[in-house]
C-alpha cells in the first residue's frame, strides 16, 4: 500500500512539476521560432520588445485582442504528460532526476522544430554536454540502473551515425539532427544498446509513418522535407520509457 501511494505522489509531483516547466515554455518556443539563418525573435508580433526568455508569450503593449502570441495549455499539457510518464517508468531512481531536467527541452526543441524546421545550437548541444555530466552524478549515487561509459558511447555512434548520414544525403538529414542525436545518445544509451536501438527505430518509423500519411492524403510528395527532429524526440521517449521499465 505505502509503495503504491509513494509511486502516485511521485508522479503526481513530477506531473505538477512538469506543467509548472511548461508553463515557461511558450515565451523560448515564440523567440526560438525563427527561420534558419535569422536571428532570434526580439519583439512580439505587433513589434514591441520581447523581455527575457522564459514565461508566457503575452504583451503587455499590444491590445487585447492581438496580447497572447503564444499559447501556453499546449507546453503545458505535453511536459507534464512526458514527466508523469517518466516518472512511472523510472521510478525513485536517481536517474529521474536527470530525466525531468531534460525533458522540458526536449519539449521545447519538438516544438521550434514543427514550427520552423529549425533545432537551435543553443539547445541541442547543452542537452548532449548536460545529458552526459548529470548523469555522471547519477553514476555516483546509489540504486542507479544504468552505465555512464554505455551512455557516452552511445553518445558517440548514434551522432556518428546521424553524421554518417548526413553526409551521404544532406537534403534529408539536417545538422540540427546530428546535434540532437549526440544527447538523445546519451540519455538512451543509460540504459544499453537495445534500449539505443530501440529508440532510433522508433524514430524512423514514427517519422516513415508520418511522412507516408501525408502522401497518402497528397498534403506532400515522396520528396517533400518535413521536420524530424519532433520524431527522433518521440522515438529517444518511448525507448527511454521501455528502458526504464525494463531495468
Amino acid at each position: 500500500m505505502n509503495g503504491g501511494v509513494s509511486t502516485t505522489l511521485l508522479i503526481a509531483v513530477a506531473a505538477l512539476w512538469g506543467a509548472a516547466a511548461g508553463a515557461l515554455l511558450p515565451r523560448a518556443a515564440y523567440r526560438f521560432s525563427a527561420p534558419s539563418g535569422e536571428d532570434w525573435r526580439d519583439r512580439c508580433p505587433g513589434g514591441h520588445p520581447v523581455a527575457g526568455w522564459l514565461g508566457r508569450a503575452r504583451c503587455a503593449q499590444c491590445a487585447s485582442a492581438e496580447s497572447v502570441y503564444g499559447s501556453a495549455a499546449s507546453t503545458i499539457v505535453a511536459t507534464a504528460l512526458v514527466c508523469a510518464a517518466l516518472a512511472a517508468a523510472t521510478g525513485t531512481r536517481p536517474e529521474l532526476g536527470v530525466w525531468l531536467l531534460l525533458g522540458p527541452v526536449g519539449v521545447l526543441l519538438a516544438a521550434v522544430d514543427l514550427r520552423v524546421k529549425r533545432l537551435p545550437d543553443v539547445l541541442t548541444l547543452p542537452l548532449a554536454a548536460g545529458a552526459l555530466v548529470l548523469l555522471g552524478v547519477a553514476a555516483l549515487l546509489p540504486e542507479h540502473a544504468g552505465d555512464w561509459f554505455t551512455s557516452l558511447y552511445g553518445a558517440l555512434a548514434l551522432g556518428g551515425g546521424f553524421f554518417l548520414l548526413f553526409l551521404i544525403n544532406p537534403g534529408g538529414m539536417g545538422f540540427g539532427d546530428v546535434k540532437l542525436a549526440l544527447g538523445l545518445g546519451a540519455v538512451l544509451g543509460w540504459y544499453g544498446w537495445p534500449t539505443l536501438m530501440l529508440g532510433t527505430f522508433a524514430a524512423f518509423l514514427l517519422g516513415a509513418l508520418y511522412g507516408g500519411a501525408l502522401v497518402a492524403v497528397r498534403r506532400a510528395g515522396r520528396k517533400t522535407a518535413i521536420a524530424f527532429g519532433p520524431f527522433l524526440i518521440a522515438g529517444a521517449f518511448a525507448g527511454l520509457l521501455i528502458g526504464a521499465y525494463a531495468a
